[in-house]
Order: C-alpha cells, then structure tokens, then sequence
C-alpha cells in the first residue's frame, strides 16, 4: 500500500469537484460531510463542538440551497460557510469568561439530582422480577398512567384480568420489599 499525495494507491479515486448546478443537496452533503466535520475538528479543539458546529452548518445549508447551487464551486462554499460558523462561534458573548466574584456566588447547597437513583434502580429490579403480564399491567399502568381499559386492550386480556395482575404485581412488590427490609434489620445483619 504506497500513499500517493496524502492519499492510499489503492484508494478510490475523489468525486470531481462540485459545480454550480450538478449536484443535488443529498449528495453534496454525503460527499462532504466528512471533510467537513474533519475541517471543523482541525479548527476547533472540541471534536463534539466541531460535529455541532457542521450540523448546523448544513441545517442551514437547506435553507439555502438555492443560493448555494447557484455558486460556481459549492464545496468551497460551504469550507467558507463551516469557516464562518466557527469564528462567529468563538465570538459569540456565551463563550466569553467572565470572572465573578466569590461572595456574589450562592452559599446554599445545590440538591444532587442522583439521590432518588439507587432507589429507583432498585424498585426497577424488583419490577423487573414480576411475571411478564404483572410487570406489564404496573408498567401500563402506573407508569404510562392508562385506563384498565386500554390496559386491557392492549394486552388483550379482559379489564377484570388487568385489575387482578395490577393487584398481584403489587402484592408481591409489597412481599419484595418487606423481604429487603428484613435483611437490613441489625438482627438479620448479625446472623450473616
């Protein structure tokens, strides 16, 4: 494999250039996409904010297709539009640091949004040991908040069979629970 002017030999030739009036959007876009995203990543150290900045690049690309497909090279067109879109990216006032100072900062504790997380992950696992067609009727239920009637309908089974497995679901969750709280008594720590 020999690599001819930053290309593989064995390589596929490039698309020609682009010119005014031939292609289609699709096609300019699957063919320069990578170039660039690949431009934008050079450009910008952030490769995350470099894909953000083509995305919008091309989003408004749609928007002027006309004016684009009329230029005479649209690949270049749109270098100069991911170009421009960065610059003003870093110009934006958002970007800009601003120092603040330590006693204008709030003194109060910001709540931790994963408190309530190892809670909910174990309800899920014990939702998740229930028979299929309880764990569904709790799920439907109370989770999506529907009528035993849709309940039914979309399990098909009778409304009356919904109420049993919603009232069976939650008899053994209530059994799951009572059995966690029993080992976790100092006595039942103890006997391990």
């Amino acid at each position: 494999m020999t690599i001819f002017r930053g290309r593989r030999a064995d390589a596929p030739s490039p698309l020609p250039p682009a010119q005014a009036g031939v292609w289609d959007l699709d096609s300019l876009i699957a063919w320069k996409g990578p170039e660039l995203v690949r431009l934008a990543r050079g450009l910008l150290k952030d490769p995350h904010q470099a894909e953000d900045v083509v995305q919008d690049v091309l989003a408004r690309c749609v928007l002027k297709w006309s004016r684009i497909q009329a230029v005479e090279d649209p690949s270049a067109y749109l270098n100069r539009m991911v170009v421009n879109a960065i610059v003003s990216h870093h110009r934006r006032p958002w970007r800009r640091e601003q120092v603040s100072d330590p006693a204008e900062l709030p003194e109060a504790a910001v709540p931790d949004a994963s408190e309530g997380h190892d809670e909910r992950q174990h309800y899920l696992t014990l939702l998740r040991r229930l028979p299929d067609a309880q764990r569904a009727t709790l799920v439907l239920r109370l989770y999506e908040g529907l009528p035993d009637a849709e309940i039914a309908d979309l399990l098909h089974c009778s409304q009356a069979t919904v109420r049993s497995h919603a009232y069976r679901g939650l008899r053994t969750l209530r059994r799951f629970l009572d059995n966690d709280q029993c080992q976790d008594t100092p006595a039942a720590k103890e006997s391990r």
